[in-house]
């Protein structure tokens, strides 16, 4: 190992950082040896009485002890190993009880970071000085120190020898506070690492944000799946019929207009969706969010995209809880995307809101002999939507016909 290696320990900057930490803990440690020193003299001074003595001293000793057991303290404890130690810890969940054992390691961490912060602040105050005057000293410096100011090999009439053992003091005092530094560092995730809790706590949040991505992945795939299927249709209708029907054509390309914008709507909806502000909070949809109210214009574009569409709607589709609609839209919009991808018309679309749920059907010809109406990642997607509502879907061939199923709870009541 060449000599810069060596002396690499001494000059990084995660060692000052770690070395800010341990001094820390001196200051921090600072009331605790003024309370011994205190209590020490008390219980020295043979006229206070032994049991007024004992007593003051199980009060102070037990008011020192509180801080180091409460959950602020460890909080202010992971702050700073994460600031100046650069360990990745996660923040105290907000709002859960820390068990024993938490307290516990947090309190024994907080224990030795007060002791090895004594340690290394004691020896910034007097052997760091010391070292400095006698390399001062060397380096021909008048410090003011004479005979008898010298401490073992640190003798101001043996300059050399004295400066030789300061620089090595300083040596080993940087080493040592390195390797207090990365044993503080290695040790920091096991004494202040999270509770039970908190782990749970933060499984649960990584769940919802899983689950809030694969919600917004269905609404990309569904609502701009949809539409590019039904401006592919709509753009080779018109194609074929350029010459023949001019009209036909601009209406294809109005239609192709009209349904690109919706298109884009919904992905600056889901866009802002994932667009984080400042304080990590989602900011308010920048688009509503279609519902079974917009059936009626969603079979329109069907159409108009040259697939037959026999409709029928029983009950009142404007009662229903939003979320419960929101999703049937999706769930209508995927099955004649599928329909128009994969099988051939008509599709026959029923939609019922019996008393507490809401039914959906969708059946079309197969297109050919192998392959379903309706599948893929659009059928895994559906799925997912009635799993979450706790609903039911059936979807298979039956003979020379797909025909999609959907059942889903819809309470009254709810706005969501």
């Amino acid at each position: 190992m060449t000599v810069p290696g060596v002396l690499a320990p001494l000059v990084r900057g995660s060692t000052w950082r770690r070395a800010v930490f341990l001094l820390l803990g001196g200051v921090l440690a600072l009331p605790y040896a003024l309370l011994v020193a205190a209590f020490a003299q008390l219980l020295g001074n043979a006229g206070v009485p032994r049991p007024v003595g004992g007593g003051l001293l199980l009060v102070g000793g037990g008011l020192a002890a509180v801080p180091v057991f409460l959950a602020g303290s460890r909080a202010l404890e992971i702050a700073a190993a994460r600031a100046l130690l650069e360990v990745d810890l996660p923040e105290p969940a907000p709002g859960h009880r820390i068990d024993r054992e938490t307290r516990l390691r947090s309190a024994l961490w907080i224990a030795l970071h007060l002791l090895t912060g004594a340690l290394v602040l004691f020896a910034a105050i007097s052997a760091f000085p010391m070292a400095l005057v006698f390399l001062a000293g060397l380096a021909g410096v008048d410090t003011g120190a004479g005979p008898g100011d010298g401490f073992g090999p640190f003798d101001p009439d043996r300059p050399v020898v004295a400066g030789l053992a300061g620089l090595a003091l300083l040596v080993a005092l940087g080493y040592a506070v390195a390797g207090l530094g990365a044993l503080a560092a290695s040790m920091a995730p096991v004494l202040l690492g999270p509770a039970q809790a908190e782990r749970i706590a933060a499984l649960e949040a990584r769940s919802a944000r899983l689950a809030e991505r694969n919600r917004l992945a269905r609404e990309l795939h569904d609502s701009v799946g949809h539409a590019l299927t039904v401006a592919t249709l709509q753009a080779g209708a018109a194609r074929e019929l350029l010459d023949t029907d001019p009209e036909f054509t601009r209406r294809a390309l109005r239609a192709i207009e009209e349904t690109s914008r919706r298109a884009m709507d919904d992905l600056d909806h889901v866009l802002g969706l994932l667009r984080e502000t400042a304080d990590g909070t989602a900011p308010a949809p920048t688009a509503p969010q279609a519902t079974l109210n917009g059936l009626d214009r969603l079979v329109a574009d069907t159409r108009a995209a040259g697939l037959a569409v026999e409709s029928r709607v029983s009950g009142a589709l404007d009662g229903l809880p939003a979320v419960v609609s929101r999703e049937g839209y999706r769930i209508v919009q995927e099955g004649l995307t599928n329909a128009a991808r994969h099988g051939r018309g008509p599709v026959r679309l029923r939609v019922a809101v019996p008393p507490g749920r809401l039914e959906i059907e969708l059946v079309n010809a197969l297109r050919g002999t192998t392959g379903p109406g309706g599948g893929g990642r659009g059928l895994d997607g559906m799925r997912e939507r009635v799993l979450l509502l706790g609903g039911q879907l059936t979807a298979g061939p039956e003979g020379d016909r797909w025909r999609v199923r959907v059942t889903l709870p819809a309470p009254r009541g709810e706005t969501r």
